[in-house]
């Protein structure tokens, strides 16, 4: 039988230091005068008595090495639990949702899908806002470490190729996995403290640089408007691009930069085929613009710029709604919000890796078509590709499409109509934010979808941030077997 509690300690800790959390927003709400402050304190007593009890229960606990089930279990019932907790203040305080609205915002906030059923924002107090962002801030950097350290360990959706880049590698400076994932922090916390130092500089007020530089470095999109980012024309769309796009980038690379080693960044095709398919949608999108919208060639350019890196990247924020662009530019906002960025980033998705090694064992086929007798290996980075990456590909291809497939038909027998079925499905499964249509396109939000749908919705988030199966492997009679 499996012990489950080091999984219940680690929750319980976890639990416990989201509620420490909480007690930011309830001083920001207290020194702006907000006379609900007090539920955020409410808030975070329940959540550190929960997370305290958790922890006390399973503090006998032995650490020293979770087995591969117990990994499985802590990674999905993490962005299960969290959820449950930082639901509380939306449901207690301000804007005194129902608990399935909280919900839903809450696993959007940790997943980072940036999806929103709440409105008037500008109207809301600071500490919701606050809240919304460091949930997204939270969310980001738990996924680097999730993506780093244990991913590679579950051979998730062939995450294992990146085991000893990600282990090996890095062994070398610093040993430990702990190490690895401090060193992540240090740098999330001066790309956040970067971003607010620009966002300010180019007019924004320091409130909203220091709320959407969380919602921007972990790529989550969350807004203190209800015009997404469209409240902010002109530089800081063009700082939001920066920083979107480096936080897409695979922050192991970061690691070794700052060791002193700069030739892993430029020797990763994942960040030459990422930059590259940036650079060939903006100028496809511009060149759309300029012939088609009668757009300027500098509106055109940065509108394009800023709202395919968006949604390429998983960010989800809208600052025009593109969806008045035409059909074309609608039809490749959809499918670029399947492709993502780079493993081991904040970014959704299904990252570009996949495609590389998909189109990579496609190669590998038409070659053996042309000559059956020789011996193609397929090859990514210059690394032969084992067979078991592979089929750890191609299964996750298969359960991405059959899942979105699955949600799409779901959420169609609850009433919504075919576009806001199939790209509500897509967004809530690639963790993007914004659909396609009247209701939950980028002029939208999720607030009058049916509640039902909703928790659908909310199930699908967690099931895409964590890579599908690791989450569907529970599901399985062989997990639960000695």
């Amino acid at each position: 039988m499996i012990d489950l509690r080091p999984v219940g300690y680690i929750i319980g800790l976890l639990v416990g230091v989201l509620g420490l959390t909480m007690l930011v927003p309830f001083g920001v709400d207290y020194l702006y005068g907000n006379p609900g402050a007090g539920n955020f304190a409410l808030s975070a007593m329940i959540t550190v008595v929960a997370g305290g009890l958790m922890a006390l229960a399973t503090a006998n606990a032995s650490l020293k090495a979770l087995t591969i089930q117990q990994t499985f279990l802590l990674t999905t019932l993490s962005w299960l639990v969290l959820p449950v907790f930082g639901a509380l203040p939306f449901w207690l305080g301000e804007p005194n949702a129902s608990y399935t609205d909280a919900f839903f915002e809450a696993m959007s906030g940790l997943t980072t899908t940036g999806s929103t059923v709440f409105t008037q924002l500008e109207n809301m107090p600071e500490g919701t806002l606050l809240w919304r962002g460091l949930m997204q801030w939270f969310g980001g950097v738990g996924i680097i470490v999730v993506a780093m350290a244990f991913l590679p360990a579950m051979k998730v959706g062939g995450m294992q190729f990146f085991r000893s880049e990600g282990f090996d590698t890095m062994g070398k400076v610093l040993p430990q996995a702990a190490k690895i994932a401090s060193s992540i922090a240090v740098i999330y916390l001066v790309l956040t403290i970067a971003a607010v130092i620009s966002y300010s500089m180019v007019g924004m007020e320091f409130f909203d640089a220091v709320v959407h530089s969380m919602t921007t470095v972990s790529t989550g999109g969350f807004a203190n408007s209800d015009a997404s980012f469209g409240a902010y024309k002109g530089a800081p769309e063009y700082v939001a691009t920066v920083f979107m796009l480096l936080a897409s980038l695979p922050f192991v690379r970061y690691v070794q930069l700052l060791n002193g080693s700069a030739q892993p960044i430029w020797r990763d095709s994942q960040i030459r085929a990422f930059l590259i398919l940036v650079a060939l949608l903006v100028g496809v999108m511009a060149a759309f613009q300029m012939l088609k919208g009668g757009f300027g060639t500098e509106v055109s350019i940065r509108e394009s710029l800023f709202n395919i890196s968006s949604i390429l990247s998983g960010t989800g924020y809208s600052s025009v709604d593109y969806q008045l662009w035409g059909a074309f530019p609608v039809m490749l906002f959809f499918l670029m919000g399947l492709i993502g960025g780079c493993a081991g980033s904040t970014s959704c998705s299904v990252k570009i890796f996949r495609f590389q090694l998909l189109f990579a064992a496609i190669r590998s086929q038409i070659q053996k078509i042309h000559s059956p007798s020789g011996v193609f290996i397929p090859r990514y980075q210059g690394r032969r590709v084992g067979e078991d990456v592979m089929s750890s590909v191609t299964a996750f291809f298969i359960a991405f499409m059959l899942t979105l497939a699955a949600l799409a038909i779901i959420l169609g027998l609850l009433g919504l109509d075919a576009v806001t079925a199939i790209s509500g499905a897509a967004t809530a499964l690639a963790n993007v934010g914004p659909g396609l249509g009247d209701q939950i396109g980028p002029s939208g939000n999720f607030a009058g979808l049916p509640d039902t749908a909703k928790w659908v919705l909310s199930a699908a988030m967690l099931i895409g941030r964590l890579e599908l199966m690791a989450v569907y492997v529970l599901f399985t009679t062989a997990f639960w077997r000695n």
